[in-house]
């Protein structure tokens, strides 16, 4: 006899999977095309590593503090509504950029605009892709966060080729035409599961927002994302400019971006399905060990060489520490209310997002090297892994 975990998913969840991906892909290719823009703001402005770098924290903060938000407006309203009006906010976020005069203006345009709208797809697009799955839950979560990862690779190249043609301003509008017209054509395939969906004088199973937040389990899950959190995006918003400081030409510095991004391809993919087999929360611990050891590979990084490999290395412990998150979560407390916990569970990134990326350019500001980040980094990877391993005792605890 089969178990509700042998049964087949049904053939839209694997539209869902793409759709969600090309969401991912779109929203974060933007986001990480900050690594593209971070030399002509800098220039245009007369701006500070840590005024620039302060455009991405808050684009960050707002998304994922946000992200509690967006993912509630799911569950009551669906992801299709909610991701096309996020799709939206990012088009116009990069429009108005575009006309910005001030560094104020794009703190308003690119970090506000942008974080919203991108509060209002992540979360609801990768939480829609969980009660679609039971047996290949890993694999279905690692296949369209690797969106990320697509994104990651090929939009911020996209847009360093397009501002050097033509120039920053221009290369914002085609990027915000782009996005309108692929986002809101995936965002527009989402759908939820029959299994998310409130029967007449029934409840979809598991766990309320309320209830999963009275769960010591929630709170070591929170513990992982608010410790590792400055380690996952510090990367993002400098090593390019730390590829830079070696004398490294733009096109390579920039693309040290997209190695992040196959790296995390490869992590979201290969560990997700991994993880099916072997258990998520022990990959969990695995992934965080593995992030903290790439750090000493940029800590000694002497050249380009050592560079791509900590960029490689890095990217696929985030991507897979990240494609574990909402699965971990639909794991411990089910399809009911699960947008908006795996929303609340991306608010503890929000503090490290921000204050990550603006620490460590006010660092380099001060002493010239990314030496003491790099330890900081070392030493919150410790404090993720620890908590990691807790999740990993109460899931055990729970079966």
């Amino acid at each position: 006899m089969n178990s509700a975990n042998d049964a087949p998913e049904p053939a839209y969840a694997w539209v869902v999977v793409w759709a969600a991906f090309t969401c991912l892909a779109v929203i974060f290719g933007i986001a990480y095309s900050f690594a593209a823009l971070f030399e002509s703001f800098a220039a245009e402005f007369a701006a500070q590593r840590a005024d620039v770098a302060l455009v991405f924290g808050l684009s960050g903060l707002l998304y994922f503090t946000l992200g509690i938000g967006g993912g509630m407006l799911a569950d009551r309203f669906g992801p299709r509504a909610v991701c096309c009006l996020g799709i939206v906010f990012i088009a116009g976020g990069l429009l108005a950029t575009s006309f910005a005069q001030s560094m104020a203006t794009v703190y308003l345009a690119y970090g506000a605009g942008i974080g919203v709208g991108i509060a209002l797809v992540y979360t609801p697009s990768i939480a829609c892709v969980q009660p679609w799955f039971t047996r290949r839950r890993g694999l279905a979560a690692g296949i369209a966060s690797a969106g990320i990862g697509a994104g990651t690779l090929v939009v911020p190249l996209l847009a360093a080729a397009a501002i050097a043609w033509l120039q920053w301003r221009d290369a914002l509008r085609i990027l915000a035409v782009g996005v309108l017209l692929l986002g809101l054509g995936a965002a527009w395939l989402l759908r939820r599961a029959p299994t998310a969906v409130s029967q007449v004088g029934a409840t979809p199973p598991g766990a309320s927002l309320r209830e999963a937040l009275h769960d010591r389990g929630f709170w070591w899950l929170y513990l992982v994302a608010l410790a590792c959190g400055p380690t996952m995006f510090i990367p993002f918003a400098h090593v390019s400019a730390a590829a830079r400081d070696m004398g490294i030409a733009e096109a390579q510095a920039v693309g040290l971006v997209g190695m992040i991004g196959i790296g995390s391809l490869v992590g979201r993919f290969a560990i997700g399905a991994l993880a099916d087999r072997f258990g998520r929360a022990m990959t969990l611990v695995l992934m965080q060990v593995s992030m903290a050891a790439s750090y000493l590979l940029w800590f000694g990084a002497g050249g380009y060489t050592a560079l791509l490999v900590f960029a490689l290395w890095f990217g696929l412990s985030y991507g897979g520490i990240v494609s574990l998150l909402p699965a971990l979560c639909m794991d411990m407390f089910g399809a009911r209310a699960v947008a908006g916990i795996i929303g609340s569970l991306y608010s503890g990134a929000a503090l490290g997002n921000l204050l990550g990326p603006v620490a460590a350019g006010a660092v380099f500001d001060v002493t010239g090297s990314y030496g003491a980040v790099i330890v900081g980094c070392i030493a919150l990877s410790g404090v993720a892994i620890w908590a990691s391993t807790r999740v990993q005792r109460r899931q055990r605890e729970s079966y």
